[in-house]
């Protein structure tokens, strides 16, 4: 067939690169968002699926509206049987659906109905899900709420991050992708209807979703920390006199027998920093200061001379 792949994010690499390297398929071109500043410098960056298509001399399409005429009288042109989209960051619109033969398939990272929307693999991990996995959609107009093709599930991890998963759900998404197009081409691809009952949308993350909430179970609070790992990262404030300092969390052990005030500074040795939360409490295994390196929370708490009783806000 020959296919269109709409994407930004790392997630939809494997699949990709599953498509470029088919004998079956012609890729004929990409469209991912354009190139947004990164870093403290703000410095204008490709996305990860305009790297991969620019290294292979595909052509490439960077609209600030997809739905734009020029666009769609450009893809139009390409003459495409399937569009595979995976993490683009717009919704298209019923020009770019009707466009190909077969129509417009979505890997989405969640169990549809469950977790639509901009952050399906954090809500897994926050909410303590035991499953997550890749749906196989068919393309409407709203947010994920497209008839499903298929699905693969996966287990979670007692330890699961949302990289991990992340990483899980991207090599399961080009599986999943090669299982639906002989489906496809063969016009015997299921169309299931999602149940509106179950859904749930989630939101887009910022630097401010990281913020710990202390007054939360232990099980949440760490459930909180490893959704937010690696990005945008669960953080606390230390307070100080002058100014309060960042201290991002990303690896902790549970406690149930820990007691004391939300946020409160418990015990501090070798093994980590123990930090109690509404119910039991953490122990802090691995931080990061602003401004400094990621190091074992032990080596921070010596350096800084963290004082027990101290209430991390």
């Amino acid at each position: 067939m020959r296919i269109i792949f709409i994407g930004t994010g790392e997630i939809g690499l494997p699949a990709f690169y599953a498509l470029a390297k088919s004998p079956d398929h012609q890729l004929l071109a990409v469209v991912t968002q354009p190139d947004r500043p990164v870093g403290r410098q703000h410095k204008p960056a490709a996305s990860p699926i305009k790297e991969a298509a620019f290294k292979l001399h595909l052509k490439i399409y960077q609209p600030e509206k997809i739905g734009a005429a020029s666009t769609v009288a450009q893809l139009r042109y390409l003459k495409p049987d399937l569009i595979v989209v995976a993490a683009y960051g717009q919704i298209l619109t019923r020009d770019i659906l009707d466009l190909p033969r077969y129509g417009c398939l979505n890997l989405h990272a969640s169990l549809l109905p469950k977790y639509r929307g901009a952050s399906p693999i954090q809500s897994a991990i926050m909410e303590r899900e035991k499953q997550s996995g890749m749906t196989i959609m068919w393309m409407d107009e709203g947010l994920d709420t497209g008839d499903i093709l298929l699905q693969e599930a996966v287990t979670l991890g007692r330890r699961e991050t949302a990289k991990s998963l992340h990483d899980k759900l991207a090599k399961i998404g080009a599986e999943a992708l090669f299982k639906a197009l002989p489906l496809v081409e063969t016009s015997q691809a299921p169309r299931t209807k999602q149940d509106r009952a179950l859904a749930t949308v989630t939101k887009k993350l910022s630097k401010e979703t990281g913020l710990i909430k202390w007054d939360r179970s232990q099980k949440e609070v760490d459930a909180h920390i490893r959704a937010m790992t690696p990005w945008p990262s669960a953080y606390s404030w230390i307070p100080q006199e002058e100014d309060h300092k960042m201290l991002k969390i990303f690896t902790t052990i549970i406690s149930n027998r820990a007691k004391g005030k939300p946020g409160e500074v418990l015990r501090v040795d070798k093994h980590g920093i123990l930090v109690a939360a509404g119910v039991g409490g953490l122990l802090l295994r691995e931080v990061q200061m602003e401004g400094k390196k990621r190091m074992h929370a032990a080596d921070f708490a010596r350096g800084f001379n963290l004082p027990v009783g101290l209430i991390l806000e």
